[in-house]
């Protein structure tokens, strides 16, 4: 049975005031969770009989756990269709040290603002073995929990962090690459194996003091070139073009 204090625990969560007060954010269904919890371990747990029987080797004894009803679990879900299992995770803690850019590609992010782009770019950087994403303090936040569910997991195993970016970006000395629609075609360009590459907000682009920053402009072109098409791509989607064509020129 779960009490009326955890379910205004978990709703208040909603809110990024809240997860900042309470440095947790919310996860559900079987493959969010268990994504989770190979990489840390959750604050509480509510789950249905069948799911906590399977799952609670994975789970320390320090955890609070209720066993909650089908009835319960939709009364607390934040989710159309809740799917067996709610969790509360610790929001990670990490420190961002710039000069990993000089080793490897870094996604930096300035303002996105859809939660599941948000969400889906981070899934992409797993795809794509990018394992730390920049975010400028406009972003929105990645514990949101329409972003967390759109991540699939990648919370796991892909670092965010939240910095003031034009400071980040600034005194590094490695390319940065942008996407600007008078940048050049991304398939003629010569791309590194290190380095960030900046996405920009979903209608406004990039922000005029990262966009100065930016040492490699690059633009995807459509098909065929020159002819009438939609204005632009989708972020997310212009994101996983962009990481594509960067691991493909790097495993031929």
């Amino acid at each position: 049975m779960i009490t009326k204090a955890r379910i205004k625990l978990i709703k208040s969560l909603e809110q990024r005031k809240q997860r900042n007060l309470q440095h947790l954010f919310v996860a559900e269904g079987p493959k969010l969770v268990g994504e989770l919890l190979a990489a840390m371990q959750p604050y509480y747990i509510a789950a249905l009989p069948g799911w906590w029987k399977e799952n609670k080797n994975k789970v320390k004894s320090s955890c609070v756990v209720d066993t909650i009803t089908l009835e319960e679990l939709q009364k607390v879900s934040l989710l159309r269709t809740p799917q067996q299992v709610i969790a509360l995770f610790p929001i990670p803690q990490y420190k961002f040290d710039a000069d990993i850019a000089q080793q490897e590609l870094c996604l930096a992010l300035d303002g996105i603002q859809d939660p599941g782009n948000m969400g889906t770019i981070l899934r992409i950087a797993d795809w794509f073995g990018i394992h730390n994403v920049v975010c400028s303090q406009e972003t929105v936040d990645i514990y949101n929990p329409k972003a967390v569910q759109a991540t699939m997991g990648a919370l796991a195993r892909v670092k965010v962090h939240y910095v003031n970016l034009p400071e980040i970006l600034d005194p590094c000395k490695t390319n940065i690459y942008g996407t600007l629609l008078d940048g050049n075609n991304i398939y003629e360009q010569e791309l590194g194996q290190h380095g960030f590459i900046v996405m920009g907000n979903e209608g406004k682009g990039l922000s005029h003091a990262v966009r100065n920053l930016v040492t490699k402009k690059l633009f995807i072109p459509n098909y065929p070139l020159g002819t009438q098409t939609t204005e632009s791509l989708n972020v997310a989607i212009a994101t996983s073009i962009v990481c594509a064509e960067f691991r493909r020129r790097q495993q031929s």
